[in-house]
């Protein structure tokens, strides 16, 4: 069972760790160690990144054994509170619960996500609960493959329901649906232009719609949205799981409609692993996670290769200047690599 973080831990905190008081730790629920765990992780220097493999490698038999839960949304729907008020309901229903926030605008913006660890104060201090936003200045990939690996040591470390949230509803939705077992998708009330603004993809990604702030003068609002919704979902492609999409009201500020969230989540996952589903899902994030780290590796190998890194700023100027075409820029630059 995950413990509560030890103030008088500092001093050994501040030291370099080995590999086996790593991984010790996250075994023993330590979530000052799982922290510095998910920073190793975090780290691009390669010294760092080998003892993170090293560490990832030895809790891998130790994960799995959760649900993994993607919760995405517009903004101002509300997430950090639902996350909270369904958090702590999880937690009294016996459940350790981790957060994972995957951010990719936050090379540009420096994202809020810190801001919504603060506002979820009540889920941050419980000792059954573990939050983490995802680091800035990083590509979509990266952020990605660092929240895969979190989600393993989150795993070893005794957390039995992961929620993966997204900060809006754009291109990391596609990431965070590839490494979940459902997919959460939080709207506001009064469906119209707001349907619009969704991507269709998103929503055909959905396991569930749930319309938050369905509560005092908007719960009539809600309630013709939920209508709307549902009309909107005959549109689609039937769900590739065979599951029925529903569309349920909530009110995180008023605690209401959690319960019956929390319900179909639970019906969910009786249903998949009744049917043989769940295992074949899990099968299908790992080979998709097998191709996606490849990738990343070459990708990483190709422009850290030094002969790369030197002809790379020349072949750019040519291609500005015309006197290169990109393609023609781009098979030299594979040769050097291959040779």
């Amino acid at each position: 069972m995950p413990k509560h973080l030890n103030p008088n831990r500092n001093n050994q905190l501040r030291k370099e760790l080995s590999t086996q008081t790593y991984v010790e730790g996250i075994l023993n629920g330590d979530r000052g160690i799982l922290a510095r765990a998910i920073t190793l992780v975090e780290s691009r220097k390669p010294q760092n990144r080998k003892q993170a493999e090293e560490i990832i490698e030895r809790c891998l038999p130790h994960s799995g054994n959760s649900f993994r839960l993607g919760i995405t949304g517009v903004p101002g729907v509300g997430k950090s509170s639902f996350i909270e008020t369904f958090g702590i309901q999880l937690i009294n229903s016996g459940h350790h619960i981790a957060v994972l926030a995957i951010d990719p605008s936050s090379e540009k913006s420096r994202g809020s996500i810190l801001g919504d660890k603060t506002r979820m104060e009540k889920l941050a201090a419980n000792e059954n609960a573990f939050i983490r936003p995802s680091p800035a200045s990083d590509a979509l990939g990266g952020v990605a493959r660092k929240t895969r690996e979190s989600i393993i040591l989150c795993e070893a470390a005794g957390y039995d329901y992961i929620i993966v949230e997204t900060v809006g509803v754009g291109q990391s939705e596609i990431a965070v649906h590839s490494m979940v077992d459902f997919f959460l998708l939080l709207l506001l009330p009064g469906a119209g232009d707001e349907l619009q603004g969704i991507k269709r993809g998103i929503v055909e990604m959905a396991d569930m719609i749930a319309i938050n702030k369905a509560d005092g003068d908007k719960l009539n609002a809600a309630k013709k949205a939920k209508i709307e919704y549902k009309n909107a979902l005959h549109l689609y492609p039937p769900n590739e799981k065979g599951w029925d999409v529903p569309v349920n009201l909530c009110s995180a500020l008023h605690s209401k409609g959690i319960t019956e969230i929390i319900e179909v989540l639970d019906h969910y996952l009786r249903s998949m692993k009744e049917n043989l589903q769940f295992d074949q899902l899990r099968e299908k994030q790992n080979q998709y996670w097998l191709i996606e780290s490849l990738n990343e590796s070459l990708q990483f190998d190709f422009f850290n290769h030094p002969e790369i890194v030197k002809r790379l700023k020349k072949y750019k100027a040519d291609v500005s200047l015309g006197s290169m075409s990109p393609f023609k820029a781009a098979e030299e630059l594979i040769k050097i690599f291959k040779n």
